[in-house]
């Protein structure tokens, strides 16, 4: 480091502004030096609010285009400065002002299938629901209710020790950890469990359910099937692809495919086949080829 007196001072005109840096000229102990003077960036939250406020939701990517930096902790820091929400579908990829939200009774809010929660996260949002519900919830259940998978963060919460878990019948349910409201969950859980629908036996119900849905099945068109046997095929989870392809007696890999086009969203309700589509018959192409079916010598 070089030390010594400022002897001199070249006036303002010896300051040159490049646009980013400033460079000032001096003369230290009859030694000349130019010294770099970085400009330090400035970053306004309130671009950030501005951009959030007209998009109402938007990735990281778009904050940090509109802050005019690549820095994830930029943005970060100056996200800290504002009240918002990161999306608990969707991986967290989505944010949101918490003033733009118009929460439902249950603390959910949706924009565009994007879903955010008065809890914030994923977990929170999932432990606070399996806590509060009378009877606590299966894994399946609280899909429905939350509109997304939650059997990881399930077992998550579990693992954390901040709910519990028990078997009722043939599926795991998941309690509050509290001691007295799990008991008064567990409670009404196995009375919905013994109680028949309309007085009829579960094996009576189970065969019903099944002919309706056969039923209902043979009123669809071709596409309708594929892609309510993939539906239901996804209800199941694993293994769903056979059992679902057992019951409608269809082949497996019809039941993959309608699985597979709906989540991927590769749906076309222009492409069903209708009445005279598919293979045409053979006597019809023996028919245009100029051919009469019945006589063979022709």
């Amino acid at each position: 480091m070089l030390r010594g007196d400022f002897s001199a001072v070249l006036n303002p005109a010896g300051a040159v502004d490049t646009g980013l840096n400033v460079m000032v000229l001096f003369i230290i102990s009859s030694q000349m030096v130019i010294c770099t003077i970085m400009r330090t960036a400035v970053f306004n939250a309130e671009d950030l609010q501005r951009v959030l406020q007209q998009r109402t939701v938007c990735t990281f990517e778009q904050l940090a285009d509109a802050l005019g930096t690549s820095s994830r902790m930029t943005v970060f820091r100056k996200l800290a400065e504002l009240t918002y929400l990161t999306s608990y579908s969707h991986r967290g990829k989505y944010y949101t002002l918490r003033a733009s939200c118009e929460f439902d009774p249950s603390g959910l809010w949706s924009h565009r299938g994007i879903w955010f929660s008065s809890d914030g996260t994923l977990l929170d949002t999932g432990k606070r629901f399996v806590e509060q519900a009378p009877a606590g919830y299966s894994a399946n259940e609280l899909d429905n209710a939350l509109h997304v998978q939650t059997r990881q963060s399930l077992l998550q919460l579990v693992h954390k020790q901040l709910i519990s878990r028990q078997r009722i019948g043939e599926a795991f349910i998941y309690f509050a950890l509290d001691q007295v409201r799990r008991q008064r969950q567990i409670s009404a859980r196995s009375k919905i469990a013994e109680v028949p629908v309309g007085g009829v036996s579960e094996e009576v119900l189970a065969h019903e359910v099944k002919a309706a849905i056969i039923l209902f099945f043979g009123l669809l068109d071709e596409q309708q099937r594929r892609l309510f046997a993939g539906l239901e095929s996804l209800k199941i989870g694993r293994g769903g692809d056979a059992r679902v392809a057992a019951l409608l007696g269809v082949d497996p890999h019809t039941v993959a495919k309608g699985r597979i086009e709906l989540l991927g969203e590769d749906i076309d309700p222009t492409r069903v086949r209708r009445s005279g589509g598919g293979r045409r018959a053979a006597e019809k192409k023996l028919h245009d080829q100029g051919k009469d079916p019945g006589d063979p010598q022709r």
